[in-house]
């Protein structure tokens, strides 16, 4: 048949495609796919059976086979696409009926094993991982309920890849899930194989010092926001899971919390949002009351930190920028290397080299605990894209304390309100606590 031959030519240079004719009964059948996605033994004896049985009932063999898929045009475009889409094409050669046959995949993922992100506290240690199938299973087996809610898209031209979106039905708010459904709809051509992309898609601004979205390893983290009203998204290719949108809450609340008595629950969330400001002022508070407003400070104080900084040659500012982007070389070094050298890093890092810099009087003795207690409080948060956020927002706070002292720590403490109050994913406002309900025009 010439639609095949043409097939055959597009994939001659294809190690792993496979062209095979099998005589069934009394009939010729061509099949064709790549092995590198389809386990072909298992699914050649699962298409071969029923015709098998059907031959020997005298029934129809085109019609059984029919049965078994979705009949598709026998051109060559058709037949490459499904082919590319891990199909099986079967081709009956009298009738030159070409089915697409859902075969039996090749193991292309890892199995579901222990979050690397994310820690579960009390809670399942199921993580997900990049097969979207078993995604699903783990959220099913968290919330199995008849108002959850499945809808799949695909995307891309050259690299095709699918996102599944999930909701309760009764949960999410209405105009947030069509404002979400549109954009993934107007998009289906683009190709998304990172975030980025992602984030393109759905309009998310590329500027924004805010994450729009949380990304969970957990079920039980996914299922919380679904019951928060949430939209989850699985991505092909992608380890876990993105809650849209993000909110204030997803700084301090963890489901987690819900395993410990309620008291207790609160005293976490409280931690985390000392955390939060200990983490935004603390570098520029030392600055201020150092360089610009030494005067508030009692005598006492002020003359122990006068000493810890007599032989320190720069200004104060410059003193903790230094340690700072020392501290920020570290973390992002930690996350590069190998676990097994990893806290090899951090005990030079974080001991010998703190140790040398005040010995070399480089820095004071004072701005060594505030950075460590900077950089303990910043882990506290919930999520580790959320950190990112804090990190940068403490600079923006450090320079306007180094002109402006206490009133410029203020100052910059008002201007990240407004910013942060400004902020919308999807229409809904980010200084939601709780619930994410959509806004109407977005």
């Amino acid at each position: 048949m010439a639609a095949m031959d043409e097939v055959n030519s597009h994939f001659s240079s294809y190690p792993d495609y496979v062209n095979q004719k099998l005589q069934i009964a009394s009939e010729i059948f061509t099949f064709a796919g790549l092995k590198s996605l389809i386990n072909f033994p298992q699914t050649i004896y699962m298409v071969r059976d029923p015709l098998l049985t059907a031959s020997i009932g005298k029934l129809e063999l085109t019609e059984v086979l029919i049965g078994l898929g979705n009949k598709i045009s026998l051109q060559p475009d058709s037949i490459i696409s499904q082919i590319m889409d891990g199909m099986l094409v079967a081709v009956h050669d009298t009738s030159g009926i070409a089915v697409g046959i859902y075969p039996i995949p090749q193991p292309n993922s890892r199995p579901i094993s222990m979050p690397t992100m994310e820690n579960s506290i009390g809670g399942a240690t199921s993580a997900f991982n990049e097969d979207l199938e078993a995604n699903i299973v783990l959220l099913r087996s968290h919330l199995n309920c008849p108002d959850l809610k499945i809808q799949a898209f695909h995307f891309g031209g050259h690299v095709k890849s699918k996102v599944i979106l999930c909701y309760i039905d009764n949960e999410i708010d209405p105009i947030l899930l069509d404002n979400l459904t549109q954009k993934l709809e107007a998009h289906h051509k683009t190709e998304i194989s990172n975030l980025e992309e992602f984030a393109h898609i759905l309009k998310l601004s590329k500027y924004s010092l805010v994450n729009h979205y949380m990304a969970y390893e957990l079920p039980q983290n996914a299922v919380r926001a679904l019951k928060n009203g949430k939209a989850v998204l699985f991505i092909e290719r992608v380890p876990f899971s993105i809650a849209l949108p993000s909110i204030f809450s997803d700084f301090f609340i963890s489901e987690d919390d819900m395993n410990h008595p309620p008291i207790y629950s609160w005293l976490l969330r409280s931690l985390r949002f000392i955390g939060t400001l200990l983490t935004l002022i603390l570098p520029g508070l030392y600055v201020a009351l150092v360089s610009v407003n030494p005067d508030v400070l009692r005598f006492e104080l002020a003359h122990s930190i006068a000493r810890s900084r007599l032989d320190v040659p720069y200004p104060a500012i410059i003193e903790a920028l230094l340690l700072l982007c020392i501290l920020e070389l570290i973390m992002e070094a930690i996350i590069r290397l190998p676990g097994s050298i990893g806290p090899t890093i951090t005990m030079v890092g974080g001991i010998v080299l703190g140790q040398a810099v005040v010995d070399a009087k480089l820095v004071s003795n004072l701005l060594i605990i505030i950075l460590a207690a900077t950089t303990i409080a910043n882990a506290a948060v919930v999520g580790f894209q959320n950190t990112y956020s804090l990190r940068l927002f403490k600079y923006l706070l450090l320079f306007m304390s180094a002109f402006l002292g206490v009133l410029g720590l203020l100052s910059g403490l008002l201007i990240l309100c407004a910013y942060i109050a400004g902020i919308r994913t999807l229409g809904v406002p980010y200084l939601q606590l709780f619930r994410a309900r959509g806004e109407k025009n977005v």
